[in-house]
């Protein structure tokens, strides 16, 4: 089945003449001739018919001109209506975004903000870090994967939104809350363990077994809030990322400290999978997320300081787009 011969048999029925037909398609007379004879053919139907001078429609070329028109019309809404300027405001869609509170926490609210103001019927969902299988994003079950993205496919599309780095956090009336924080002093105190898994080592303890120091891990929870409302509770400390505890110093009685080791900073991304990489809808998304984060480390800037060396926190260039090296 040859569908062009539904735009020439729409073009022949709206102009009823082989000339305008031609003309309207951007087609030689003759060629429009042959068209007008296949499509005779496939129909069953002479459809135009000389009448002195010129052609007139046969009675089932008049049935057919409603609905072969509404099919043309409805074909070509389907292939650009995204092309005609479709706008946010007119969205109705749930997009999904996995992320662990090191996103989730800092950004979201913001994030929620510059979504609600443009498109109202737009929901963000939230869904927990898990085992970051490739086919939820591959299956469209997640739209945006938030964080630090891990091993992955090279056909997924991955973007550097900005760099973080950890920090140390205690209870504001800690002991050593003012203190020279020392790698030994450090390692002498109670932690705690954020682990999905529940593990208690990670790389801290790699770091302090090269200086032959260990360090006691009291409590092991799966997310940085739960660390965080602990700490701020008892006299334990607790390794996060630095954006997370300076968005939680207004809520929780914390004080944050630089780590007295060298830990690399590390990117926080976003990645998706390319099919949606022409998706206006999908597109915004991406957008506003990293407009949700521009406008927080504005508000960082001009508002309550931050600590830590300028520049190493600041979002990534907007066009950053590179493969995840596998760890």
């Amino acid at each position: 089945m040859d569908l062009n011969l539904l735009i020439g048999l729409n073009a022949l029925l709206l102009e009823e003449s082989v000339t305008g037909a031609a003309k309207r398609m951007n087609l030689s007379v003759p060629a429009m001739s042959r068209m007008l004879g296949r499509i005779r053919g496939a129909v069953g139907d002479p459809i135009l018919v000389r009448a002195g001078s010129k052609m007139v429609p046969t009675p089932r070329a008049l049935e057919l001109r409603g609905p072969v028109n509404a099919i043309i019309t409805d074909a070509f809404k389907l292939l650009c209506s995204e092309k005609e300027g479709r706008t946010p405001s007119s969205l109705e869609r749930t997009f999904t975004l996995r992320a662990s509170d090191m996103f989730a926490g800092p950004f979201a609210a913001r994030l929620a903000e510059i979504v609600r103001a443009v498109a109202p019927n737009v929901m963000l969902r939230f869904a927990p870090e898990g085992d970051e299988d490739l086919e939820s994003l591959r299956e469209a079950r997640v739209d945006v994967e938030l964080g630090v993205v891990g091993a992955t496919e090279p056909e997924i599309r991955v973007q550097t939104l900005f760099w973080e780095r950890l920090v140390g956090v205690v209870g504001a009336g800690h002991a050593v809350a003012h203190s020279e924080m020392t790698l030994k002093l450090f390692s002498e105190l109670t932690h705690v363990s954020v682990s999905r898994r529940g593990r208690p080592r990670g790389p801290i303890d790699v770091i302090l077994d090269r200086s032959n120091l260990l360090r006691k891990v009291a409590l092991v929870v799966p997310n940085f809030y739960a660390a965080l409302f602990a700490v701020a509770a008892s006299d334990l400390t607790v390794a996060v990322p630095r954006r997370l505890a300076e968005s939680a110093q207004s809520l929780l009685p914390i004080h944050i400290f630089a780590l007295p080791m060298s830990i690399e900073p590390f990117p926080v991304s976003q990645a998706w999978h390319p099919r949606f990489d022409a998706d206006p809808a999908h597109k915004w998304l991406r957008e506003s997320v990293r407009a949700a984060i521009k406008l927080e480390f504005l508000q960082s800037t001009h508002g309550t300081p931050r600590n830590g060396a300028p520049g190493e926190d600041q979002p990534a260039p907007p066009h950053g787009l590179r493969p995840v090296r596998t760890r």
